[in-house]
């Protein structure tokens, strides 16, 4: 049997690899949102499109399930280079691999590459690099009127943008609820992901995700790095903080303005599209 794709997820974020060099079909917003769909498709948080061989360079692709394309993904980048192992394209320790978001350094923990680390770049607040609309200014501990409430927020990017809202108590339910309005609030011309943020100690946050293009999510690597980078920013927690979403926990160090993220990668399955299947990608 042919294998069209592979499915493995990072603490119940699930992403769905496709290789170019081995399927013989073309991948385009459609496709993309069959895939993710999970009652008419496969299912799944997004598509992971690679590796795309540029020389020396690995190159990969992010789409959300809208079939819009992300700069960047923490667990995204950690599922692809489980499969690089897997797929025997990668077969040292170390290695980096090329996302919109910029180079990315990743290290296996272990023989099972089930613990990946990964270097995810460096952090900035600075408005017209997230980007937000206005005057240029640090996006530290501002005001952001939702639904005439004002909510203390702090932004940044870290090769993809975040909102991080801290509050006293985290839920689903405050996520589900305003989440979508500040992803798709007009200051932010690119949209927005977003974090609530719980400090529970100097080493110990938690947090609830919801994802641009992709909506309530129970984990995201590139989330925790941002709500980690920002309460560090405001002075609430040390600079190595364990991340507790839904989904499990990831580790984040943070080391002058670089952030590193470990956590694990699991396999799920592997298959063939069928022939009606693919008849309606286009």
């Amino acid at each position: 049997m042919a294998t069209d794709f592979y499915k493995y997820h990072a603490l119940g974020n699930d992403y769905i690899v496709i290789d170019p060099n081995v399927v013989n079909f073309t991948i385009n917003e459609n496709a993309i949102k069959l895939i993710c769909d999970r009652n008419f498709g496969i299912g799944s948080d997004g598509i992971l499109y690679g590796p795309i061989l540029v020389g020396e360079k690995i190159e990969l692709r992010i789409f959300n399930p809208d079939g819009s394309e992300a700069e960047k993904s923490g667990n995204g980048i950690r599922i692809f280079s489980r499969y690089l192992v897997d797929a025997q394209y990668i077969k040292t320790n170390e290695f980096s691999l090329t996302t919109l978001g910029g180079e990315v350094a990743v290290e296996i923990l272990n023989p099972e590459a089930t613990l990946i680390k990964v270097d995810m770049g460096t952090v900035t607040f600075q408005s017209e690099l997230i980007p937000v609309a206005g005057s240029p200014r640090q996006m530290v501990d501002t005001e952001l009127q939702v639904d005439g409430v004002s909510l203390k927020v702090t932004c940044l990017s870290i090769g993809n943008p975040h909102c991080i809202i801290p509050i006293a108590q985290v839920s689903r339910e405050l996520a589900v609820t305003l989440g979508s309005k500040i992803e798709n609030h007009p200051i932010f011309p690119n949209r927005i992901n977003v974090q609530f943020l719980q400090v529970l100690d100097r080493q110990n946050i938690k947090i609830e995700i919801w994802e641009r293009g992709a909506g309530y999510t129970l984990a995201s690597g590139s989330s925790s790095c941002a709500a980690a980078s920002a309460a560090y920013k405001l002075g609430l927690v040390d600079d190595t903080v364990k991340v507790h979403m839904p989904g499990g926990e990831i580790e984040i160090e943070i080391e002058g303005d670089r952030v590193f993220m470990t956590g694990s990668v699991s396999a799920v399955a592997q298959g063939e599209f069928a022939a009606d299947f693919l008849r309606d990608f286009n």
